[in-house]
């Protein structure tokens, strides 16, 4: 093993104690006296700040992983020892001076732990080797010119993935580049649905279907290969890498939760693309706090009549069967009311985009995430059938859902990589093409340096989303690191695109510019599928459940 390797690995060490440590001072403040959320909301600094901190740790495990894995099969370079050199460099400075959590906010160990305290106990040669190394500008030069020299790859450095994941990059990428990447400026500034020609062929190809057992007509493959799918395709634009995060929550959702007969009608349906699902689940008022839905199923002779208001619908015009959370014990109050229903709907025609006589449906306008809109819709008196209720069984509507979060958090990981992907390249082509003051622009030291954390900060939240993919696949709980994925690669996908908007300058500001409209598509990955605050708190909680029982 190389020494830099070795290194990273010791840096890890060390910084695992410190999330240790971090995390044994925070259990102090918990007590069988309060509630566990209590006592969240009042030490939420801290308790942040121990999520990002905990997140940074594991992307840079996972980072080293990845250099040992290429170093065994000779593919670590150059472009990726300097990737590794540099993010440790990055990140073990931002651990110990303030993480920023968004614009304005930062994660800071002093949040916890006296900052004269950490840096006696912490600061050890490993960290001081990368902690001073980030001054080094010359790194960062030929970082950026490695970089330039591999322009054109599917992905920067080698991603230790096999050759048959490999290939399907490819084949996505070839798609993607062909059949979205010239029209998805067009798609977002009409504010246009994708071309439902699109999703058939995306259907053909198998994106619905893609972890859905053979057994079921899908193709049953490893949710790694779905995150490859979702960045290649979300490289292209978001709308069109989100269409399959319908199909893949409800594949979940019939597979785990659902009856044989359920199974046999809907997976396969899924797989082929005849189903488009849409998921609903949000009401007017209750966002992340699913507990507190209204929406009703009264139980009658044949079924169920379901009333009650959902927003944020996605696809739900066009969608044909809804994946829906209701209340079907109305002495609840809580999530252990609630029950999931598969209702089927259909889809918008000529005349109207609800013709169902008990739904009705009112489009949101958004600035980004276009191609498939977004509803506030009403349900009044919808009647559905018993064999509705996912799995037969009323009051586990809410655990049903819980368990498609750890793959919808790792998908959503993977399409945030895809932007950040597409912000890069971007603004790379743009940095080198802009000439200003006698040359080109991407050799200003300030465009460079952005240049530099974007590629960098994409291979960390690839491999962090890789890793989580992983233990999915190898059936261990991941949660944890779902979260810590989503968390970093929203964040990172944002700030991607901010940066890419301000290497093209005015020009980046325009509609018709690319930027602009990935600016706007960045803006929701760290508000959907769990909001950054409550995805930190999340991870926190993991953290310190041994002091909350």
């Amino acid at each position: 093993m190389n020494e830099l390797i070795e290194t990273a690995n010791e840096a890890v060490d060390l910084l695992q104690n410190l999330v240790e440590d971090l995390t044994e001072e925070l259990s102090w403040k918990f007590n069988k006296s309060r509630p566990a959320n209590e006592v969240l909301v009042e030490h939420q600094h801290g308790a942040h700040a121990l999520a990002w901190v905990a997140t940074y740790v594991e992307a840079l495990r996972q980072l080293a992983r990845w250099a040992e894995r290429l170093e065994e099969c000779g593919l670590l370079g150059e472009l990726e020892t300097e990737l590794l050199s540099t993010a440790f460099g990055e990140y073990v400075t931002q651990i110990f001076g303030g993480i920023p959590m968004c614009q304005g906010e930062f994660a800071r160990l002093e949040d916890i732990l006296s900052l004269q305290e950490v840096h006696e106990d912490y600061m050890s040669d490993a960290l001081e080797q990368f902690y001073f190394q980030r001054q080094i500008l010359g790194r960062r030069t030929s970082l950026l010119e490695l970089i330039l020299g591999r322009r054109g790859a599917a992905s920067l450095g080698a991603t230790g993935l096999d050759d048959e994941i490999e290939s399907i990059r490819d084949h996505i990428r070839k798609f993607a580049d062909e059949k979205i990447v010239p029209n998805a400026q067009d798609w977002h500034v009409r504010d246009a649905l994708i071309p439902i020609e699109l999703v058939a062929e995306l259907a053909e190809i198998g994106v619905f279907g893609l972890t859905v057992s053979e057994d079921y007509g899908g193709s049953g493959m490893s949710k790694v290969a779905m995150c490859v799918v979702s960045e290649e395709l979300s490289r292209g634009y978001l709308g069109v890498g989100s269409l399959a995060t319908r199909s893949e929550i409800a594949a979940e959702l019939v597979a785990g939760g659902g009856t044989e007969e359920q199974k046999q009608k809907w997976l396969p349906e899924i797989a082929s693309g005849a189903a488009i699902p849409t998921a609903v689940f949000t009401e007017p008022g209750a966002g992340s706090d699913l507990g507190s839905l209204r929406t009703r199923a009264e139980r009658n002779d044949g079924g169920y009549r379901i009333t009650g208001n959902k927003t944020w619908i996605t696809h739900a015009s066009r969608a044909n069967l809804m994946t829906l959370l209701a209340r079907t014990d109305p002495e609840s109050a809580d999530h252990r009311g609630l029950s999931m229903f598969l209702v089927e709907k259909q889809p918008a025609n000529d005349e109207t985009a609800f013709p169902d006589h008990a739904i009705t449906g009112t489009e949101i306008p958004v600035i980004g995430y276009r191609g498939m809109k977004e509803f506030e819709i009403g349900l009044d008196g919808l009647a559905v059938g018993s064999d509705s209720l996912l799995g037969g069984e009323e009051g586990l509507g809410f655990k049903q859902l819980m368990q498609t979060f750890e793959s919808a958090r790792i998908q959503t990981a993977a399409r945030a990589v895809g932007v950040a992907q597409s912000a890069f390249e971007a603004a790379l082509a743009y940095a080198v093409e802009r000439s200003q003051f006698g040359k080109s622009i991407v050799s200003f030291p300030r465009v460079e340096s952005k240049l530099i954390m974007m590629a960098v900060e994409i291979v960390l939240c690839r491999q962090l989303t890789y890793y989580a993919a992983a233990r999915k696949d190898s059936g261990q709980r991941c949660d944890l690191e779902a979260g810590m994925a989503k968390l970093l690669a929203a964040r990172v996908a944002w700030t991607a695109a901010d940066n890419c908007v301000q290497i093209h300058g005015g020009n980046g500001f325009a509609v018709e510019s690319p930027a602009s409209r990935i600016l706007c598509d960045a803006r929701i990955l760290s508000i959907f599928e769990g909001a950054a605050e409550i995805q930190a708190n999340v991870i926190a909680r993991r953290l310190l459940q041994h002091c909350m029982k």
